[in-house]
């Protein structure tokens, strides 16, 4: 019988993603925390645990500040330019999908948990993505 050697893997960990967690935007000047109003039950390191159908705007992703993305029509009326040029509007996320490559063997009130390496589309193709898995935030 041959001895199997096993070695670890080489992909990059994927950590969970909690309330509080840092989002950015490529369209947008600042970035926002993740929100949760109330809690799917599950808990890591004492903070809500997050799943992939936690994008809805207004409720769990507010505000990236401004918006420049030229596909925007409120950027593409508005008269504020920053000092480069670039016309920017106040950010309102368009998000009507789910977060993508949520981690489909760990089930969160029966959706895919959120990972780090989860990304999300705005509908004026601004690409959000996760900064901070919110784990060692106050």
């Amino acid at each position: 019988m041959k001895e199997i050697q096993v070695q670890p893997g080489s992909g990059a960990k994927k950590s969970y993603v909690v309330a509080g967690a840092i989002l950015s935007c490529s369209y947008g000047t600042q970035p926002t925390c993740l929100k949760r109003p109330f809690s799917h039950g599950v808990y890591v390191k004492n903070k809500a645990q997050m799943n992939i159908g936690d994008y809805v705007p207004g409720v769990n992703i507010e505000s990236f500040g401004n918006c420049s993305s030229p596909l925007n029509p409120a950027v593409q009326t508005s008269e504020m330019v920053d000092i480069y040029g670039v016309k920017k509007a106040p950010c309102v996320p368009a998000l009507t999908m789910p977060w993508l490559n949520g981690k489909s063997d760990v089930k969160i009130e029966g959706l895919p948990a959120l990972t780090q390496d989860c990304t999300l589309q705005c509908l004026y193709c601004g690409h959000i993505q996760i900064e901070n898995d919110g784990q060692e935030l106050d």
